[in-house]
């Protein structure tokens, strides 16, 4: 009898182990079910994003970019410029890129520079930084136009003038985008193309003919080089003239506006009389220097204070 219980309690416990283990596993609950898909559709997003390959240009593929944006300059916008097409100056952070010559585009409130290249070294630009670039649908690049005579054509969407754009452009060669700063400079318009207002002119100043004084600012070149402040300004029927006194003899012509100027002495410091169309922002000279085992050319900036003006007694 007691063998017989024994026997009888082994058989229930084997058979209650059994249909445990046989026992399937209960569903979860569809909401449970959607919150683990989305959690691994995440997670292979993210894989899939840390393996892809990376096209930003590192340290090791640039060169060093130089600042483009001058003391004393500040940004002008579309609702500053008349409508119309302009030719417009174009400087670059980067050597190694470089427009043929570039078009500034002013409808309404809207502004956009038309880069005209003869280079082909660039498949497409981006608005925006390289990493972003990168990140982005090819929807979003700015591709190359074709204009029948051996140029193409990016055209940029452009916030300001006098102010660092960032773009993206794409190495043909290198496979790679480069983050790139580009300035398009208020000095290479016209002075028509502004608005009212925008500049300090002699108009605005109400300054009748006669001889003023006034402080000036000079920028750019190795530092060395200095001119005289307050420097002589004079008011006639054409216009504003000012005396530019170098603090060297070796300035042997300037460049203003696309004219040039020669010294107007022939003994002292080099001397200079240049027209002044505004004040108050940077005026872009070149002066040639003789001072070097050859002539050499050097960009400054003059700025003409107004506030500063003071009729000659």
């Amino acid at each position: 009898m007691k063998k017989t219980f024994i026997i009888a309690l082994i058989i229930v416990l084997a058979l209650t182990l059994f249909t445990g283990c046989a026992k399937k596993e209960e569903p979860k609950p569809a909401e449970e079910q959607e919150t683990a898909e989305e959690q691994e559709d995440a997670s292979a997003e993210a894989e899939s994003e840390t393996d892809k390959e990376s096209h930003v240009a590192g340290e090791g593929d640039k060169i060093e970019e130089t600042e483009v944006v001058e003391e004393g300059m500040s940004s002008v916008y579309a609702k500053d410029i008349k409508e119309g097409t302009y030719p417009v100056e174009m400087v670059s952070s980067s050597s190694m890129f470089k427009a043929d010559h570039t078009e500034l585009v002013v409808e309404g409130e809207e502004m956009k520079a038309i880069l005209y290249m003869t280079s082909e070294a660039y498949l497409y630009m981006f608005a925006g930084t390289a990493e972003e670039a990168d990140k982005a649908s090819e929807e979003d690049y700015i591709l190359p136009e074709e204009t029948g005579d051996g140029m193409r054509t990016f055209t940029l969407p452009l916030a300001a003038l006098d102010s660092g754009e960032l773009y993206a452009a794409y190495s043909k060669k290198k496979e790679l985008w480069y983050d790139r700063t580009l300035l398009f400079r208020v000095d290479s318009l016209p002075m028509d193309a502004f608005k009212e207002g925008v500049f300090t002119t002699l108009e605005s100043l109400g300054l009748s003919e006669g001889e003023y004084t006034a402080e000036v600012t000079l920028i750019g070149g190795s530092g060395r080089a200095g001119i005289e402040t307050p420097a002589k300004l004079s008011v006639g029927a054409d216009g504003a003239t000012l005396q530019v006194v170098w603090s060297s003899s070796n300035y042997d012509y300037m460049i203003v506006g696309g004219e040039k100027y020669l010294p107007v002495n022939t003994e002292g410091n080099s001397t200079y009389e240049i027209p002044v169309s505004y004040f108050d922002r940077p005026i872009k000279v070149l002066a040639d220097t003789t001072a070097m085992s050859e002539p050499y050319e050097i960009e400054y900036a003059i700025t003409v204070d107004s506030s500063s003006i003071r009729p000659v007694e």
